[in-house]
């Protein structure tokens, strides 16, 4: 697993993140890495009539925060028998925060509970999403009620096999890093889904007197070509684990023709999957372009937990 020197846990105290530190915690173990838990409140004030920013209002929010930074302690006390754990309270609205946490003191990884919004079926509510968007390193959102174990891990590949540099890019083997390292840690199964299309089947009949025939062709050739450049990536992952290694993780790979803001999602539910890794397209070295729509609309179906690495380059719009 690529190497991680520095976590950020956003957490509440409260059993429901028990799980969501616990594995903050085997990571830092693995790693010898730094370990931060942060709690975030909302900005206190005296109440109506008393303005933000004077002497009664610092007081209280002094006191809320000294008083969330106790429970956190007390929450984080079993573990800190053997690593040592950094606390912190944070009263900028969440998303940002936490953005201009990892952007401050560079952090490889958050970990964060994931919103349960009661009024969509939906896992993640509005702040995840910002959080996702643009935080510049990888984002683990985890599901309300968290496996301390997971079962299933799903690493959500994409490439173009006309352009063969795409196949092993730096997003796709990182990707498959995480999801193999985390599998193995979980004595959990590995499945690595691809999902292509050929857009330009809807246009056959402008071109080909034997409309059927070259949309037979196409897609056979399409075909042909998404599942060699699958292969070149299962052979790229075996050097990477090392033969004795792949062997034991036994990844099932899976080349789909379809929509990726549909198939994925699918196949998530139809393997009760725990856990998908994924990449986020964004259009990189731009400031403020943040994360694509085929990712977003993927986001916004699943129900189960999240790993979600941004590509090489990218910029967020946060300012530190």
């Amino acid at each position: 697993m690529k190497q991680l020197n520095n976590i950020l846990c956003a957490l509440t105290p409260s059993e429901k993140c028990r799980t969501a530190l616990e594995r903050a915690v085997t990571l830092v173990e693995n790693n010898q890495a730094r370990l931060t838990v942060v709690d975030i409140i909302e900005p206190v004030t005296a109440g109506i009539g008393m303005p933000e920013g004077g002497p009664i209002s610092n007081d209280l929010h002094d006191a809320v925060k000294s008083d969330r930074l106790n429970a956190l302690e007390s929450f984080t006390a079993p573990y800190r028998e053997w690593i040592d754990i950094r606390h912190d309270v944070f009263t900028t609205p969440g998303f940002l925060a936490i953005v201009r946490a990892v952007l401050r003191d560079r952090y490889d990884l958050v970990i964060k509970l994931a919103e349960d919004p009661d009024y969509m079926d939906r896992l993640f509510g509005s702040d995840d999403m910002q959080l996702l968007r643009k935080c510049p390193c990888p984002v683990w959102l985890m599901q309300p009620v968290e496996k301390s174990n997971y079962a299933t891990v799903m690493a959500a590949v994409d490439f173009d096999p006309m352009q063969p540099e795409t196949v092993g890019q730096r997003l796709n083997m990182d990707i498959l890093e995480l999801a193999s390292s985390l599998a193995l840690s979980d004595f959990a199964a590995l499945h690595v889904v691809h999902v292509w299309d050929v857009p330009e089947l809807g246009f056959v009949e402008l071109w080909s007197d034997s409309p059927e025939a070259a949309r037979s062709n196409l897609l056979q050739a399409a075909n042909a070509n998404h599942e060699n450049s699958m292969q070149i990536l299962r052979q790229k992952l075996r050097d990477q684990l090392g033969q004795e290694t792949y062997q034991y993780l036994s990844p099932k790979f899976h080349t789909l023709k379809g929509s990726a803001k549909t198939v994925i999602p699918r196949m998530a539910e139809q393997l009760q999957v725990d856990l998908v890794v994924m990449g986020t397209v964004a259009r990189t070295g731009i400031a403020g372009f943040l994360i694509g729509n085929t990712a977003e609309a993927i986001l916004d179906q699943l129900k189960c937990s999240v790993l979600a690495l941004k590509p090489p380059g990218f910029v967020t719009s946060v300012e530190s």
